[in-house]
Formats: structure tokens, C-alpha cells, sequence
């Protein structure tokens, strides 16, 4: 039996972002079925044109994040996409307030999603926030 996992990523801090990014590559990894609804601060760190763009550090453990191998947290989304049953949703209103389209993202996007949408398909799992 898998597992339904929907992941509400809207921070932008590193922290945050690597930890839903974790979560997703690990879950899918072991085969549930993973949404992740990019919205608010966190969609900014998925446009191509800030594919260089660092999220701000909350503390301390953001200077150890990028050392001794840990995988950046774009590459982790693209993993849990490529290992798993994952699917990257972005927010339809934050790509409007970002002037960007779906085609302007880095990674295997779906379909631009409402929340509405994306709450109703969420329904009938387990739902994490960062």
C-alpha cells in the first residue's frame, strides 16, 4: 500500500527548503505518491533565471548544508521526480505575482495548480508544510 504525501513548500530559507526537498526524494523513493505545491517565497528559487539564487540561512545549520556531499535542494526535488511518483505543482497565483509561466521553471513541473486544486487532491493523504 502506498502512501499519499502532499508537501506545501513556501519558505524561502534554506533550511526549509532542504528539508521538503528531503522529504519528497526519501518518500518517493520508497514509493508513495508525492505532490510538492510550490508557492509564495519558495517558487522564486525554482526560476530558471535564479537558478543561482541561494535561499537566506535561518541559523547555523544552513552553513553546513552544501558540504560533505549533501545534495542541493533543486537537485533532491529533481531526484524525487526521477526516483519516485513525485510531482512539483507551482502555484498559479505565485507565478502570476512572479510575471513567470510554467515554461520559465527549472525541473519537471506539472501543470500550473490553485490551492483550491491542490487541497482537494490532498484530501485523502498526509500533508506537510514548510
Amino acid at each position: 500500500m502506498t502512501t499519499k504525501l502532499s508537501i506545501i513548500c513556501v519558505s524561502g530559507t534554506l533550511e526549509k527548503l532542504q528539508m521538503a526537498a528531503m522529504v519528497a526524494s526519501v518518500a518517493a523513493a520508497s514509493g508513495s505518491e508525492v505532490s510538492v505545491f510550490f508557492s509564495m517565497n519558495a517558487l522564486q528559487f525554482l526560476v530558471k533565471q535564479n537558478a543561482t539564487l541561494m535561499p537566506p540561512k535561518e541559523g547555523a545549520f544552513g552553513d553546513l548544508i552544501g558540504v560533505k556531499g549533501v545534495p542541493e535542494f533543486r537537485v533532491l526535488f529533481e531526484q524525487a521526480v526521477e526516483l519516485g511518483d513525485a510531482k512539483l505543482l507551482a502555484c498559479s497565483m505565485a507565478l502570476d505575482l512572479l510575471k513567470v509561466s510554467p515554461d520559465d521553471l527549472m525541473l519537471e513541473f506539472g501543470p500550473a495548480t490553485g490551492l483550491t486544486r491542490f487541497l482537494s487532491d490532498a484530501e485523502d493523504g498526509r500533508m506537510v508544510s514548510f
